[in-house]
């Protein structure tokens, strides 16, 4: 599925968070065959060693790295971007992919919503935390899947009012998280502005992924498999995620949201500097990172 205009990736090392299936694994997949260096991020060590094997069984002469990590922890986070600069100079590209449709409400040891912290907060922390090796390389590029589920999102500034089991919806919950991708994506651009790393975010399309399994709630059920016949493929729903990473057309360009490989139409919310500012200080104060 490789774009000839696409360049080569020799030298260049990629990490994919949630790598091991579905647009993740798609991505760090291409991205190896462009002769990337990737680090591959993924939860399960059983489907990470079937993706890593995937990969390399597709591109013998891949150059692959597993990072084990359960991103819904801010202290795994924390650990894994130590890890990351003990052993690495530079990172040319990052791509923000991991993501959950959260089912009932569960409230990691940390005390977040998990949709919240495994979407939002740790694309926060990991992202700010691998500036530095970003910054060493020489046009570093922050790809972060969102949603166009964030047309449904709002900030929630009070992290009780988020965990309140009277209030909890799954889809606001997930979407809250989407419309947050973006609104992160735009103040980080903001902040990189003068700098050789840039910050973009994507809509992938509706792919048929395993974001709903048949341990998920009715309500997500409900809404999902009616629309299974219409749904991409993760190779198809990959493309957006890939261009960002690696076309020459968007190496200047900053705080976008893209469908289809071209800027998106996207929420009037999700375009306030005020609410993207205020997000970033919430942000701050519950991952500890500034």
């Amino acid at each position: 599925m490789a774009a000839p205009s696409i360049p080569s990736l020799h030298g260049k090392t990629a990490l994919v968070t949630g790598a091991s299936s579905g647009i993740g694994l798609v991505t760090a997949r291409e991205l190896a065959r462009r002769g990337a260096r990737v680090v591959l991020v993924a939860r399960n060590p059983d489907k990470a060693e079937q993706a890593r094997a995937a990969i390399q069984s597709a591109i013998p002469e891949a150059q692959l790295e597993v990072r084990l990590t359960d991103l819904s922890l801010l202290a795994n986070v924390h650990q894994l971007a130590a890890d990351l600069q003990r052993d690495h100079s530079q990172l040319d590209i990052l791509v923000n992919n991991a993501g959950i449709m959260p089912g009932p409400l569960t409230i990691t040891e940390e005390g977040h919503e998990l949709s919240w912290a495994t979407n939002h907060l740790a694309v926060f922390a990991l992202t700010n935390l691998l500036l530095p090796l970003l910054s060493e390389a020489k046009a570093g590029r922050i790809v972060t899947v969102a949603s166009e589920a964030h047309w449904l999102g709002e900030i929630e500034p009070l992290q009780e009012a988020r965990n309140n089991p009277e209030k909890y919806s799954w889809l606001t919950a997930y979407a809250d998280s989407k419309l947050a991708n973006i609104l992160f994506t735009n103040e980080l651009a903001h902040r990189l502005e003068l700098t050789n790393v840039t910050a973009n975010c994507l809509h992938p399309g509706l792919v048929d992924t395993g974001l709903v399994h048949p341990g998920s709630s009715w309500g997500m059920k409900a809404l999902w498999w009616p629309a299974k016949p219409f749904m991409i493929s993760p190779e198809q729903g990959a493309r957006t995620s890939l261009y960002l990473a690696t076309s020459p057309d968007v190496a200047r360009v900053s705080g976008t949201y893209f469908k289809n490989q071209r800027p998106g139409r996207c929420s009037s919310r999700s375009q306030s500097r005020t609410e993207a500012a205020r997000l970033w200080r919430i942000s701050e104060e519950e991952t500890g990172v500034s």
